[in-house]
């Protein structure tokens, strides 16, 4: 699986079959999450899919155990390559989700968002460092069953070695220069992959580019590069 998953956050259908277009002879997937699943539903899904690329659903299922696998049940038609769960759901959850999708569906749990940072934790009352409160996060995924998480590139490193078979999805890279927007906890590319990201997920440098076929390739040129 080639690691990027180009994040197409838009609700137009159109635009968001330009960018798959654009970027599908050098991703690994497109992620389509809630703006564009709640604009275009299951049909738009398959429009995208069509085109030949796996499709990471990053739809962050959190609701009692049989509301979540009734959730997954009902997308699992799709046949999406990721699928996403919040890990805070908990143990039940999480199992239940994994329980309901297809076989060669990889259900990942959703530890902090890559928004959040340790002053937000302090707002919500979490006492633990982000490190910490990904590391517990994790250990519940694991022993829940599901096949990975997502977490931040500040986090994988350490995540990957309590989890030496697990699958982790690394949101928030940004290539070295780029504008970080509403992330707080990024890493470039490299990085991400050289700690252990399974997939990196890169939104804005890519769809935001005035040539995202380009921009993609660059990108791909600069990991290319990494030592073995």
């Amino acid at each position: 699986m080639k690691p990027i998953f180009v994040a197409i956050d838009t609700p137009d259908l159109a635009r968001a079959t330009q960018i798959a277009g654009a970027v599908r002879d050098h991703a690994g997937g497109v992620k389509l999450g809630l703006e564009f699943f709640s604009a275009q539903g299951p049909d738009g899904v398959r429009r995208i899919a069509d085109l030949g690329l796996p499709i990471f659903l990053d739809l962050k299922f959190h609701d009692i155990p049989n509301t979540v696998a009734k959730a997954v049940e009902a997308i699992a038609p799709l046949q999406p390559a990721i699928l996403t769960v919040h890990a805070h759901g908990g143990h039940e959850m999480l199992s239940a989700a994994k329980r309901a999708a297809p076989p060669s569906t990889k259900v990942v749990a959703v530890t902090l968002l890559t928004s959040l940072d340790q002053g937000d934790l302090n707002d919500l009352g979490i006492d633990r460092s982000a490190s910490d409160q990904v590391a517990r996060l994790a250990w519940i995924a694991r022993d829940a069953g599901v096949d990975g998480i997502v977490c931040s590139g500040e986090e994988v490193a350490s995540a990957r070695a309590a989890w030496t078979k697990g699958f982790f999805v690394v949101p928030g890279v940004r290539p070295v220069g780029a504008d970080v927007a509403d992330q707080k906890r990024v890493v470039t590319p490299a990085r991400a992959l050289d700690d252990g990201a399974s997939v990196l997920v890169i939104g804005r440098p890519i769809t935001g580019a005035a040539d995202p076929t380009r921009a993609i390739m660059d990108i791909v040129a600069g990991l290319s590069h990494m030592p073995a």
